[in-house]
């Protein structure tokens, strides 16, 4: 008989992919679902299924998790006393406020300080090109008059 649970991950869930690996896994299940952010940091997800079903997603969310990228702290599954009318395909929820936004372009802004000075990079590729040509248009020049 299948049964709805609650499921909590916790650790570094969020700003990395993590709900669409979910999605994906409770898609390759069959099984009804949500999952989505929470503004604790962690991904819930609402699902049902036999107890076998939700064991295997669970332990596969964590495998598939890991090797995308995320940092599962803990997996906490509370069965429901009650059903919920759920999306027969398991879908992801975006919730996507302002303050997640805002916290995401953070992040973003953080990412780019942290990359070396691109301009000087590519003023010194440029030059390193430009002394290539020229060495190029001398061998084209003695391969012509030959």
């Amino acid at each position: 008989m299948q049964k709805c649970h609650s499921i909590i991950v916790n650790g570094k869930v969020q700003d990395i992919g993590f709900r669409s690996v979910v999605e994906h896994i409770g898609r390759s299940f069959g099984m009804p679902g949500l999952v989505f952010n929470a503004n604790d940091g962690s991904v819930k997800i609402l699902c049902c299924g036999e107890d076998s079903v939700i064991d295997n997603f669970m332990q596969t969310i964590r495998v598939r998790g890991e090797e995308s990228g995320a940092e599962i702290e803990g997996i906490k599954e509370i069965l429901l006393p009650f059903n919920i009318d759920l999306p027969d395909k398991f879908s992801r929820v975006s919730s996507d406020d302002e303050i997640d936004i805002g916290r995401k372009l953070d992040k973003g802004n953080e990412f780019l300080k942290n990359l070396p000075d691109i301009k000087a990079m590519l003023g010194s590729f440029i030059g390193e090109q430009r002394e290539h040509n020229t060495r190029l248009e001398a061998i084209l020049e003695k391969l012509a008059n030959k």
